[in-house]
């Protein structure tokens, strides 16, 4: 009697649970300061611009032309910032630190474990930061009084999503890079995607060029969907970008796993 070849053989262990629980162990022992550092950097800009700034600017059009007070029209698109960091950080550095120096997934891979086991377990404790500082952030809105919309709750598991879609790409990429010095080319395009994805002020500001290169960034589609949710403006051009991070969650979770099983089990 012989038995069909099980799917994804040779790629998946189905073992990605163990790359998770040593993500944790590590986090308990050594890594928690770094892990709560990372959460200020958006509460600092919130506080700076919206109660600093916002003082200034008064009122902005926000979803469907809606007139909204600057802090809560920039607080939504700061929680997509804080997803996107937390899960880009732990899946650029970290694992490049783990790939390129501690060599620790060419030791993974000599187990049961497969590629993809490792992709996804990387993957997902990126995804926790990602979840850890959005809740944080969120926290931090409510106590300001800048949540004014049932579907707000929303914003939480569309977080979970910008983070994943994040995690899996920066870690696909970070494959590819082999110095400190290529690694700065995350924080290159990090900084200017940051600061023209419609964070700060509406897109319209920008030449019509300019806003279609901008439309073709995954943060202003995080963006764009945290408002459309912080606004309880719900429409099909908001199911567009939450599917916009799910073709970005596939494509970077195959990438990564091609890379790591290229790189390692030749």
């Amino acid at each position: 009697m012989t038995t069909q070849p099980r799917p994804l053989a040779g790629l998946y262990g189905r073992n990605a649970r163990a790359v998770i629980e040593r993500g944790f162990r590590v986090i308990a022992r050594q890594n928690w300061m770094i892990l709560v550092s990372g959460f200020f950097e958006p509460v600092l800009y919130l506080l700076a611009m919206g109660l600093g700034l916002g003082a200034l600017v008064g009122e902005v059009a926000g979803p469907g032309g809606t007139q909204v007070p600057y802090p809560a029209y920039i607080a939504p698109a700061l929680l997509a910032t804080s997803a996107m960091n937390g899960a880009i950080y732990d899946s650029t550095w970290n694992v490049f630190f783990k790939l390129r120096f501690a060599r620790l997934y060419e030791a993974m891979l000599q187990t049961s474990l497969g590629p993809m086991d490792v992709a996804l377990g990387e993957i997902f404790m990126a995804l926790f930061r990602g979840f850890l500082y959005a809740c944080g952030f969120m926290g931090v809105m409510v106590v300001m009084g800048l949540v004014t919309s049932p579907y707000a709750i929303l914003m939480i598991p569309v977080a979970l999503l910008i983070a994943v879609g994040f995690a899996s790409f920066g870690m696909a990429v970070t494959s590819y890079l082999k110095s400190f010095q290529q690694m700065d080319v995350v924080n290159f395009v990090m900084l200017p995607m940051f600061l023209f994805s419609a964070t700060l002020y509406p897109i319209e500001v920008f030449p019509e060029a300019l806003q279609w290169f901008i439309k073709a960034m995954p943060l202003w589609h995080g963006v764009e969907l945290m408002r459309h949710l912080a606004f309880g403006y719900l429409s099909w051009p908001t199911a567009g970008h939450a599917l916009y991070f799910v073709v970005m969650t596939v494509v970077g979770v195959w990438f990564s796993t091609t890379r790591l099983r290229a790189l390692f089990l030749r």
